[in-house]
């Protein structure tokens, strides 16, 4: 076994279990969506990133397109987490929060073409 191959397809699939965990709930219920959870998303999208930087093949850079989509989406769920909490101090409603799911939703299927075109890519290369 490829220790390095485990590492990248052990953080590909965390972050595709983590947004999930985070996504799933009331899509307006803030309680249903953990603060923590969406950071710790956000910090295992971005190593997962960075693992995929160093692959040069055309699939690495269909797999490193999604990581980037993904973290694009989180991090503006973040912000809008932010701007709602800290800078208008309205706190979260039920607005901000269905966008805040809707961004990760959208980082979830990102995740989702990612995990399936690494497991794709492995039953390629098994043949």
């Amino acid at each position: 076994m490829n220790a390095e191959k485990i590492v990248f397809s052990f953080f590909i699939v965390l972050a595709l279990t983590l947004n999930f965990g985070f996504f799933m709930g009331e899509m307006d219920d803030f309680t249903h969506h953990n603060i923590y959870e969406l950071f710790a998303t956000i910090v295992v999208n971005l190593i997962a990133m960075g693992l995929k930087l160093g692959d040069r093949t055309q699939v690495g850079a269909v797999l490193l397109s999604t990581s980037m989509v993904a973290n694009l989406q989180l991090i503006a769920g973040a912000l809008v987490w932010g701007y709602a909490t800290q800078i208008t101090g309205e706190g979260l409603n039920e607005s901000n929060v269905s966008v805040i799911v809707s961004l990760s939703g959208g980082a979830l299927i990102a995740n989702v073409i990612s995990v399936v075109m690494l497991v794709s890519e492995t039953l390629m290369s098994r043949r």
